[in-house]
């Protein structure tokens, strides 16, 4: 699975391979596309069926998705404060894409999308843009008060408001070259030991003991990965938070 040979090929599980046959070759609909649509359908299928009965004693599907609901409602008002209730829909869809996109890699055979830095740009762009765009519609000039501070010295303005400038065009850098390295890193790790486990077990009558440890390591990985998954989710989520805070409070 993981052998190419005798080497090891960690990054060949990234490549984009189109699906859907020639329609699919057409119009550059790969695997990640796919998984994306996945991803979506798996999120609406877990709300719908979850809010449908709304019963007193939730079931597993109810409780999930309270708990979700929940989660990202408490973050946002936290971080927002109350008047930041009406960004909840794209702080929750964030999440859960972000989320559903780091767990469905974890299966066999399955594609992470949020391990490419197309797909992390994207959506990191997108929380650039609508932070933005909600700064200056609620402050409209007063927003480029934000790259100088009131109350500073107006000679340090030519130190103050490059440096200010370019920390907020750094966000969507940082925001989508954190997710898709840490994607990208964990799933390197566990071709790289799944390799071991195959190049190892292949040993002849030594094989199979020998390749205990890889696997051991492996099993470990895809443990913490899992809770990567969630972490990784939770830091844009609130990453997202804290530049609509900004936005919102313009400080």
């Amino acid at each position: 699975m993981a052998a190419e040979g005798k080497t090891i090929d960690a990054l060949s599980q990234f490549e984009l391979i189109p699906v859907l046959g020639p329609v699919g070759r057409a119009v550059g609909f790969s695997q990640s596309n796919a998984h994306m649509l996945l991803a979506v359908g798996l999120i609406s299928i877990l709300m719908l069926v979850g809010i449908r009965r709304r019963a007193l004693v939730p079931g597993r599907f109810q409780a999930a998705a309270e708990m979700f609901y929940e989660f990202i409602e408490n973050l946002v008002t936290g971080q927002v404060g109350h008047e930041g209730r009406k960004y909840f829909p794209f702080v929750f869809a964030l999440f859960m894409f972000v989320l559903f996109g780091n767990l469905i890699g974890l299966f066999p055979y399955a594609f992470t999308y949020t391990s490419h830095i197309a797909v992390t740009l994207g959506l990191a762009a997108t929380v650039f843009f609508v932070t933005t765009i909600v700064a200056l519609a609620l402050h409209g000039r007063k927003f480029f008060g934000y790259f100088f501070p009131e109350g500073a010295p107006l000679w340090l303005a030519p130190i103050i408001v490059p440096v200010e400038l370019v920390s907020y065009l750094s966000r969507p850098v940082s925001l989508s070259v954190r997710l898709f390295a840490n994607m990208v890193a964990g799933h390197v790790l566990l071709k790289v030991f799944a390799t071991f486990v195959v190049l190892l077990g292949g040993l002849g009558a030594i094989g199979p003991v020998a390749a205990l440890l890889p696997l051991s390591v492996n099993v470990l990985l895809v443990g913490f990965e899992i809770l990567v998954a969630f972490l990784q989710a939770y830091v844009f989520a609130i990453l997202t938070c804290i530049y609509l805070h900004d936005a919102v409070h313009l400080h």
